[in-house]
């Protein structure tokens, strides 16, 4: 599934011409050869451009960087393999550089052999060619002796560059006609690309398992770049090189029957998709590469930002009001078309992909790949944002966010499973439930990190475990006066009890009975909430609102029926903690509302004066 819709989106791509035709590479060009008639150089001539950056200083520094050229495919095979139309120094002058000198020897006779698979592969390319920037080229490489070339002021005029630099060739006093766009030359590569009859002996033919053709198949595919932890020179999708991967006497990937032009393409379309971050994301280890089935990249941005919170886009605020949107159709269970289009989406219907890929030695392992209509995918993030809130703001929460929650913030070393954050992923994407991984997790972080802040996250990330896991009565966003489940309750009344104590203290406590029995509590609350109501007792005598909180604590109890629960189970500890959360949050946002009532009065007494 995944290679086949990556060659679909190559056919997308192409006519809209974001990537290279099949049969060329891009390659990173930095200087010019310019050659006479006769094929001796001329000079060298710099083919990059200037851009200036400033340094963590404040300096401004200037660097080099080469410009990109369009040639015949590049080879990705191992070992000694020539180009048409080279642009590695090695092969084109046969000389390495050692110590600031060039010569043509090395322990392996590397040079040698690369110059000579060089001079025979373009010799014989350019065969009965004759425009006069071919000609040039021809006589280079038929009179170009590196044994005699080793004192060349060209070449040694580089420096250190010439190891690490790609060359292009063009002709004397005509900079503009460089060797690769001749014509001619175009002409025959591509000749070249297609597929005929006159096949060497040695490849093998057979129907390509995604286009159905009968073509030669690849035997070793294009590497893929821009995975998170890969090789900088790209692994590779498929790769088979154990002998038990053999099958039918087929060795290597002529095992996936995948043939040469599907696999460049489909190369090819992955390479984009992770060359920049339009369509790329990092959950942990694994690099997430998405695309919807058509040219409007509108639909990458908001899958981003709904997942991110913000893109270079789309801002937090802008995010915010277009899920506030979304929203509006909650009560259908889905986003209709209507919806989709009032936000300039043009296509709901469109496939849109999603893949994980990890690297695993030369090769990448493909973790996961989903593939949803871009409206339920929509529908199914929108839905995730709403049950992730825990309070009357709608803040959009990012599952990078989520991560760093289950962490603990003293560990440095810690980290969460990749088959959680994996599985998390899938139930955002899919509206599935939340792994039972990810409560046990959130519960013992809040249990644990007694000395961090309960916040909105970790309290949001619990709602949504309970309310898509267990379904046995929903949790509101704010505080629910009319839930009466012993769990819940139970931790409403610990918040009261530890607001109490502030109160007593005139808010002045480094520590409080949270501290001290909040893990107990969310475990056994018959064996910790006698103990709080008799010290509370205490704290009544000291507090200046005493019928406040004599009243909760008795509203409280009285549903509780003066029992405690001996145990919680996992989710009953989830639902004490955001009876706990909600509780106290209320303190707080009664407090606020009393200052904006007594301020509204304030001003309306000063107006009517």
């Amino acid at each position: 599934m995944l290679i086949h819709a990556l060659y679909k989106y190559y056919s997308i791509l192409e006519k809209a011409g974001k990537v290279l035709p099949d049969g060329y590479s891009s390659v990173k060009i930095h200087y010019l050869v310019s050659l006479r008639a006769d094929g001796t150089i001329d000079g060298i001539i710099r083919h990059q451009d200037k851009q200036e950056f400033k340094t963590k200083a404040g300096k401004i520094k200037e660097q080099w960087i080469p410009k990109d050229e369009t040639m015949p495919r590049r080879t990705e095979k191992p070992g000694i393999d020539a180009n048409i139309i080279e642009h590695r120094p090695v092969y084109l002058f046969g000389l390495n550089l050692d110590k600031g000198e060039l010569t043509p020897d090395d322990r392996t006779d590397k040079a040698k052999k690369s110059h000579q698979v060089f001079v025979d592969a373009n010799l014989a390319f350019l065969e009965d060619m004759d425009t006069p920037v071919i000609c040039a080229y021809r006589n280079f490489i038929k009179n170009w002796r590196p044994q005699d070339e080793i004192n060349n002021e060209h070449l040694l005029g580089l420096g250190k560059d010439y190891g690490k630099s790609g060359f292009a060739f063009c002709l004397s006093g005509y900079p503009d006609r460089l060797l690769h766009k001749d014509s001619q030359i175009i002409a025959k590569w591509e000749q070249q690309c297609r597929y005929t009859e006159d096949v060497s002996a040695d490849e093998c033919i057979a129907q390509c398992a995604v286009s159905g053709e009968e073509a030669p198949i690849a035997r070793i595919h294009n590497k893929i770049k821009g995975v998170n932890g890969g090789l900088a020179v790209g692994n590779v999708l498929v790769s088979c090189k154990n002998s038990s991967e053999n099958s039918y006497v087929r060795e290597q990937s002529y095992n996936s029957n995948i043939s040469e032009h599907v696999m460049n393409c489909y190369a090819e379309a992955l390479n984009y998709l992770l060359a920049g971050k339009k369509h790329k994301m990092l959950l942990d280890d694994v690099t997430i590469a998405f695309w919807a089935m058509n040219l409007d990249e509108k639909h990458e941005d908001i899958f981003m930002a709904m997942l991110y919170g913000q893109t270079e886009q789309m801002n937090a605020d802008q995010t915010e009001r277009m899920l506030k949107e979304l929203l509006k159709d909650g009560q259908k269970g889905r986003i209709t078309a209507d919806r989709l289009r009032s936000l300039d989406m043009i296509q709901p219907e469109v496939d849109f992909y999603m893949v994980g890929l990890k690297p695993n030695s030369s090769r990448l392992a493909v973790q996961f790949v989903y593939r949803r209509q871009y409206a339920d995918v929509l529908w199914n993030i929108t839905k995730f944002q709403q049950d992730m809130q825990i309070s009357q703001r709608f803040r959009p929460v990012s599952i990078v966010r989520i991560k760093m929650e289950l962490l603990s913030p003293k560990s440095k070393n810690e980290k969460v499973s990749p088959a959680l954050l994996t599985k998390l992923f899938e139930a955002v994407v899919y509206g599935r439930n939340f792994p039972v991984a990810l409560l046990e997790t959130m519960v013992r972080r809040v249990k644990t990190d007694i000395d961090s802040k309960f916040n909105e996250i970790r309290a949001g990330v619990i709602k949504a475990c309970i309310n898509r896991n267990y379904q046995k009565e929903e949790i509101k966003v704010a505080l629910d006066n009319e839930n009466y489940s012993p769990s819940y309750l139970c931790d409403r009344l610990f918040a009261v009890l530890e607001r109490l104590q502030q109160s007593a203290s005139g808010y002045s406590l480094n520590r409080t009975i949270k501290d001290s029995y909040f893990a107990s509590a969310a475990s056994n609350p018959a064996t910790v909430f006698p103990k709080l109501l008799k010290l509370a007792q205490n704290h009544l005598n000291k507090s200046d609102s005493q019928v406040f909180f004599n009243r909760l604590t008795g509203e409280i109890m009285n549903h509780l029926c003066g029992e405690f629960p001996q145990t919680l189970s996992l989710p009953d500890q989830g639902r004490f903690m955001i009876g706990y959360y909600q509780q106290y949050q209320w303190f707080f946002e009664s407090k606020d509302k009393a200052q904006k009532r007594e301020k509204e009065m304030e001003e309306a007494e000063n107006g009517n004066s």
